[in-house]
């Protein structure tokens, strides 16, 4: 890795977490730096198919963070020559299958979910598995919320794609209960939360999930010489998703934002990390 890629890396790195607002900070610290370049140069060079996870359940719907940030990535992905697919559960998955490629999978415990990824993974050969704000099962298996209620009745099994994918796994969390936060369980005893088992090959925290989506895109621009994340509408998508049901994910309120903060906070975020990757944002 060159070090201007490294030390943009780091740059974001820190920017993702500035706000600290679940604690992410300290889970940053234990993580080698340079893991959003590491995995930017991944997306950036896995050409094929990518698989993104997504979909966190809060009441009957699902929230904003996640499919904001896997739209972005999804939009990114198809810009530099991969094809992606959101894997999903109901209602996300119906809610967006007209327009994106969508793979649905079963909501709540069943006996063949080993089965389910192993179909699809044998089917379209991924050449990266990317997971962003989904649930992580637990020690016990089962999965919670931020509030440490079980939702696993609620919620679909992707966990089997990132244990049972022969290639490069990334996930991307925000508070701990997500998928991936497997790889940083010490970090995570002091936090009030029911944390994930799941682990991946490389780990991105973030104050919002969607926005280390944002970080990776940065990257893959910056790889790809062009501008991905002035590509992306955040606000056009938002009220895209919010058309089809979306809710924020702690105020679970049909509204434009993301964990509570208005969207303009994550407009700041994007000119900032545009402006690290070094993009004319005059």
């Amino acid at each position: 890795m060159s070090g201007v890629l490294e030390s943009m890396s780091i740059a974001i790195e820190d920017a993702l977490v500035a706000k600290n607002l679940r604690g992410m900070a300290s889970v940053r610290s234990t993580l080698k730096a340079g893991y959003c370049a590491r995995a930017a140069k991944t997306l950036f060079s896995a050409k094929g198919v990518a698989l993104i996870g997504t979909g966190f359940p809060v009441t009957d719907t699902f929230e904003t963070d996640g499919p904001l940030g896997a739209i972005a990535l999804y939009q990114a992905l198809e810009a530099v020559g991969s094809m992606p697919y959101i894997v999903c559960g109901a209602p996300l998955s119906k809610a967006l299958r007209d327009d994106y490629r969508i793979v649905e999978i079963e909501v709540g415990k069943h006996d063949y979910q080993e089965q389910e990824a192993r179909a699809v993974l044998d089917d379209l050969q991924p050449s990266v598995v990317l997971s962003i704000e989904r649930p992580g099962q637990a020690q016990d298996g089962n999965y919670y919320n931020m509030r440490g209620e079980d939702i696993s009745a609620r919620t679909a099994c992707f966990d089997t794609f990132m244990r049972q994918a022969s290639c490069p796994t990334i996930a991307i969390g925000d508070g701990g209960n997500e998928i991936g936060m497997g790889n940083v369980v010490e970090a995570l005893e002091t936090l009030d939360i029911v944390a994930s088992a799941t682990t991946c090959d490389e780990l991105i925290v973030a104050d919002v999930s969607n926005w280390g989506g944002y970080g990776l895109i940065t990257l893959m621009g910056y790889l790809a010489k062009r501008d991905l994340l002035a590509e992306f509408n955040p606000t056009q998508t938002l009220q895209y998703l919010s058309k089809l049901g979306s809710v924020d994910g702690v105020t679970r309120l049909n509204q434009l934002t993301e964990d509570g903060l208005d969207s303009s906070v994550g407009d700041a975020l994007i000119l900032q990390l545009r402006k690290l990757s070094g993009f004319d944002v005059s």
